[in-house]
């Protein structure tokens, strides 16, 4: 949101003198941040007013034109390419040596053969607006070499404020001068309207309102809401005899002042409504409404309207149109129609102000693609009660500026105020909640100049609390007046000391638990979490969106290693040798027909470059397949325990991940290299990628166990294994054999060449034997060995040199 500081000061008088920083900081610690502060004269200290005193065709271009401009210092040539320069106009002057706001320095210079000494610029030139499709257009009395910020009056400071969606009303300075100003809704005025007449203000303050349910009549004109439901309040006042035209110079230049383009007197009076109160308008011309009626309803199938932009779009039946007896001349809540807008022909105006539901008008505004100013605040919630106010005060301003007489009464189709229940709130609550006691007078003191009605006492530990209608969209629940008090209160104010507070009981779900052991074993081998959007072109994904964000992404991803894959060639390009990273995410596959796609959480990894970064004491090397197969099993275990396998797969080079029940959870390997865009310095690039269980079994509660007190006993066997023997199917048969004394078994050994059979290798098992209660004997551990001895001489294992 775009925030003038002079209109915020006008709107607010204790903040004059405030330094803008410090109410920068004030919003940001209320929740809403100043992103960024910016004085409007910057860039254009230099910048005249010139006065085109003739326009003559240039001899040797047809689309340039010679002006001769007084720019205060005596006349001077400037060659103009822009198709709106007339002699008698007033525009913005860069004489030689200014500079642009973007850093271009004017110079005297020869374009075609004839000599320009200066630049007459457009809005977008000296960034005071969008508009570069020809100069900026001054309107009013000038001083020709006046300079431009005191023209426009852009001594001023734009602050550009994140408003979070939850709060509309802060998309007005009346909404960021209530939170902003010391004494809140009491120290609020509404700027003064120069030029206005007593008499003016008189007819609009005196104006009648007739009501109805669903259809009014007044002022010749019919006025019916068929759809109450997405538009429960609908105002419309006629003023007749307006003369349009450029608006004042104040007025100009309070749009401006936060980057809107003024259009004409009338239209502008409407969008200064709409920032200084929150509340959009919009000005029909009446004459051309067909049969003096405004119908307000569904759109019909086909129904076509050509908006202010010069687009014809389509409509159809859930979105809401305002219409006149012939058809659509507006898209309800977005964006009028060019056949009803207000021009230099229009002598009467339609003023409506409404009130409509946000869901249909963000889903009409995504429908069309057409986002504005009105639509960004009616989604998101208008002030329900202000709507009369908001009428009126753009009446006042058309009245002192297009001059035209209301031609009353007020027509209004709807409630005039809805009637809200006030929310229960208890002191008790917010000291449970913020560990800090309020009592009443303080919860009073913090929420009324917000503009909340609080009962002056508790009863019995309970305050009644009127939500005024610009809060209704996100204050409803106790818990967000807690909040409000938390805010408003500061929320550095509170201690730094943790209070008294009591840990849940209910363990996490089991599947969170899970990813939590994943994720601190990963980071703990090294890897970094990263994480990718979901989205995935046809060649990776099965399920197609119905609203995707891009042609290239229009169906959910099947398989996270692809776009995880990529992540890699993404740092080699930036110096980033090694890398290692992982994701958990859900992968999407088709359902059965009429169902849901599936989603399965999933884990994919990549690794490229060393294993573990260089050191002196050693060599550093590259990661290789059996590093993969390591970290994959260690990766499995910790998933499903004991009993998974990691193998060869059926594709040379591919692992096969397999979970105790014999089924493939995963595969990994190295990555072909085109598939990737990598440098040719890049080394194998692995990857693997597991489907994780849904509903996995929670882990084995962690058990306490003493170091054993009394020694233990090892005994080294080295084994002759023949060809196809694995090594951990040796130490299987030596854990089923050993009995309930062996502790450990760890391989220390292997040997295979001189002096052993072909297709035998030679490797050494450390067995360790120990008791709890007690010192081993001799015969106790040698016994054991024999056992283990027998069962593997009779898998084909014997001891070496038996």
């Amino acid at each position: 949101m775009n925030i003038s500081l002079r209109w915020l000061r006008e709107m607010a008088p204790e903040l004059e003198g405030t330094d803008p920083e410090v109410l920068a900081e004030r919003l940001a610690s209320l929740g809403f941040p100043v992103e960024a502060m910016q004085s409007l004269a910057e860039g254009v200290e230099h910048i005249v007013v010139g006065h085109v005193l003739e326009v003559t065709p240039h001899p040797n271009a047809d689309r340039l034109r010679v002006c001769r401009v007084d720019g205060g210092q005596g006349e001077v040539q400037v060659v103009c390419g822009a198709p709106n320069v007339v002699a008698g106009g007033w525009y913005p002057l860069a004489p030689v040596g200014a500079v642009l706001p973007g850093g271009l320095e004017i110079r005297k210079a020869k374009l075609r053969g004839e000599v320009s000494e200066g630049m007459l610029c457009s809005e977008r030139e000296l960034q005071l607006g969008r508009d570069q499709g020809g100069l900026m257009t001054l309107s009013g009395d000038f001083t020709p070499g006046q300079p431009l910020i005191e023209a426009l009056g852009l001594r001023d400071i734009l602050l550009e404020v994140d408003v979070t969606s939850n709060r509309p009303d802060l998309l007005s300075h009346r909404g960021v001068a209530r939170e902003l100003a010391p004494s809140g809704e009491a120290g609020l005025r509404d700027p003064a309207i120069p030029d206005e007449s007593e008499e003016e203000r008189r007819l609009v303050a005196e104006l009648d309102r007739v009501s109805g349910d669903r259809e009014v009549h007044g002022a010749g004109v019919t006025l019916r809401v068929e759809d109450e439901v997405r538009c429960p309040r609908y105002l419309g006042l006629v003023i007749r005899g307006v003369r349009v035209g450029p608006s004042p110079l104040w007025l100009q230049n309070r749009l401006r002042a936060v980057g809107a383009r003024p259009i004409n007197n009338v239209v502008d009076a409407t969008n200064l409504v709409l920032f200084q109160m929150g509340q959009p308008l919009h000005a029909f011309d009446l004459g051309r409404l067909s049969d003096q009626t405004v119908v307000v309803r569904r759109a019909g199938p086909g129904e076509v309207i050509q908006t202010l932009d010069g687009v014809t779009r389509t409509l159809t039946p859930d979105m809401l149109a305002i219409c006149d007896a012939s058809g659509p001349v507006a898209v309800a809540g977005v964006m009028g129609g060019e056949h009803s807008e207000v021009s230099v022909e229009t002598t009467d105006v339609f003023l409506e102000c409404a009130l409509f539901q946000p869901g249909p008008i963000r889903a009409t505004r995504k429908a069309l693609g057409l986002s504005t100013d009105a639509s960004y605040r009616f989604e998101r919630g208008v002030d329900p009660d202000a709507l009369d106010e908001a009428l009126r005060l753009a009446a006042r301003v058309i009245l002192a500026t297009a001059g035209g007489t209301p031609d009353g009464p007020i027509l209004d189709s709807g409630p005039a105020t809805e009637a809200r229940a006030a929310v229960t709130l208890r002191p008790s609550r917010v000291e449970k909640l913020l560990g800090v006691a309020f009592s009443a007078e303080s919860i009073g003191a913090l929420l009324r100049p917000l503009g909340f009605g609080v009962s002056d006492h508790a009863l019995a530990d309970t305050l009644e609390v009127q939500v005024p209608g610009f809060r209704s969209y996100d204050v409803r629940r106790e818990v967000d007046l807690i909040e409000e008090v938390a805010r408003r209160h500061g929320y550095d104010a509170f201690p730094e000391t943790l209070g008294a507070f009591r840990p849940g009981s209910v363990p996490d779900d089991a599947f969170l638990q899970l990813e939590d052991r994943i994720r601190s074993q990963l980071v703990a081998e090294g890897l970094f979490e990263a994480q990718t959007l979901a989205f995935a072109g046809a060649s990776e994904g099965e399920v197609a969106l119905q609203n995707p964000m891009s042609s290239e992404e229009g169906f959910l991803r099947r398989a996270i290693l692809p776009a995880l894959s990529r992540r890699v060639a993404y740092n080699l390009a930036r110096g980033n040798r090694d890398v290692r990273l992982f994701e958990l995410g859900t992968t999407f596959t088709r359902g059965k027909e009429g169902a849901p796609p599936k989603e399965v959480p999933h884990l994919a990894l990549v690794l490229h470059g060393l294993r573990a970064p260089g050191h002196w004491t050693g060599e550093a090397s590259f990661w290789d397949l059996w590093d993969l197969k390591g970290l994959l099993f260690r990766i499995a275990h910790g998933i499903w325990g004991d009993g998974v396998v990691v193998r060869p797969g059926s594709r040379p080079g591919v692992l096969e991940v397999l979970d105790p029940n014999g089924n493939v959870a995963g595969e990994g390997g190295a990555l072909a290299p085109g598939s990737l865009d990598l440098p040719p310095w890049a080394q194998t690039v692995w990857g693997a990628e597991l489907a994780l269980p849904e509903q996995p079994s929670p882990p084995a509660a962690v058990r306490y166990r003493p170091i054993p007190r009394h020694p233990g006993v090892d005994r080294d066997l080295a084994l002759l294994l023949p060809s196809g023997t694995w090594a951990q199917g040796v130490v299987d048969g030596i854990r089923g054999s050993a009995g309930p004394l062996l502790v450990g078994v760890d391989i220390f050994d292997q040997y295979q060449g001189k002096g052993l059979p072909d297709g035998v290798r030679s490797v050494g098992f450390r067995l360790r034997f120990q008791a709890d209660e007690r010192t081993l004997t001799e015969s106790e551990v040698e016994h054991a060995v024999a056992d283990v001895l027998r069962t593997l001489e009779a898998d084909g294992v014997r001891l070496r040199g038996s």
